[in-house]
């Protein structure tokens, strides 16, 4: 039994708009570069913003870096033109692995996108990131997330932002974020239910490393598969906090050879260093060493 697992420890925001941040990209241990289109982007300069992006797109050079665009939300004048850009850029094969929707509230919109894009003649391979930052698209996670069903949705993703809900909430982020741990919990579960992959939020001090470790490594025992970053220093402890450690990769070793012995083929439950695991323990063990072999595969 194979598990194919793709690294998203780290996704890094990039704007869309300076052409110097996008080329150190391609040299950073990052899994993933967002090339951002919507905050890091003044409305005056969205158009020559997009053509860049364009560029950017055609020349390549990310190596196993995944790379996604993340377009202005779907409310705004510059949401289809953001998609047009996409699309054209996947169909000539240079395009990015996944386009990210701000702001997405319902299941809707990522119907409503998934068949624009089909429209526009995206390449199938395209995927779909969705941002959970309104206090809607937190009680509706569970909806936003089962979308995945609907092959036309594209969704693979799910991006928290907090500092949005803070925003409009009134709850503040603080060490340990106790007023929104509730939240993160559900859109971990939410996540889990449509099958799709979640990214835990921001940090904003980029200065405090040591408190934002402290985040990746919370955030890694909620459940989250990686988190969003703002800055390029964050990168390799967020790539520590959500890695196995190389103990649990041993073991997780060890605990697959021992149910693929033929002896145990048809049990559910066997027996290790007195303990009882069961053949679920295996399939978590599967998917900590496909993990673990993936990142070591990116070098």
């Amino acid at each position: 039994m194979s598990t194919f697992v793709r690294p998203r420890r780290s996704v890094l925001f990039m704007p869309g708009s300076n052409a110097r941040a996008l080329e150190k990209a391609r040299s950073l241990a990052a899994d993933a570069i967002v090339i951002d289109l919507e905050d890091a982007v003044a409305p005056d300069a969205k158009a020559l913003a997009r053509q860049q992006i364009a560029a950017t797109l055609s020349e390549g050079g990310f190596g196993p870096r995944e790379v996604v665009v993340r377009t202005n939300a779907a409310d705004t004048p510059w949401f289809e033109e953001d998609l047009a850009m996409v699309a054209q850029a996947s169909v000539r094969g240079a395009g990015p692995d996944a386009v990210l929707i701000p702001k997405v509230s319902d299941p809707e919109t990522l119907v409503t996108a998934g068949r624009r894009l089909e429209a526009l003649g995206a390449a199938q391979a395209l995927r779909v990131w969705a941002m959970i930052e309104t206090p809607i698209a937190v009680l509706r996670a569970l909806d936003i997330a089962l979308a995945s069903k609907n092959p036309v949705t594209r969704l693979a993703v799910l991006a928290l932002g907090t500092n949005d809900l803070s925003k409009e909430t009134g709850a503040r982020i603080v060490p340990g974020r106790a007023p929104m741990a509730s939240w993160l919990s559900h859109c971990v579960l939410a996540a889990r239910a449509g099958g799709v992959e979640v990214l835990d939020a921001v940090w904003n001090d980029f200065r405090d490393l040591d408190g934002f470790a402290r985040e990746c490594a919370e955030a890694a025992l909620l459940g989250f598969d990686g988190k969003t970053l703002i800055h390029p220093s964050q990168i390799e402890p967020c790539n520590a906090a959500f890695s196995p450690p190389p103990a649990e990769v041993e073991a997780a070793r060890g605990l697959i050879a021992l149910f693929d012995r033929p002896e145990n083929a048809g049990k559910g439950v066997v027996q290790i260093e007195g303990r009882m695991v069961e053949r679920m323990h295996a399939d978590i063990a599967r998917r900590t060493v496909a993990l673990a072999d993936a990142i070591a595969a990116r070098g």
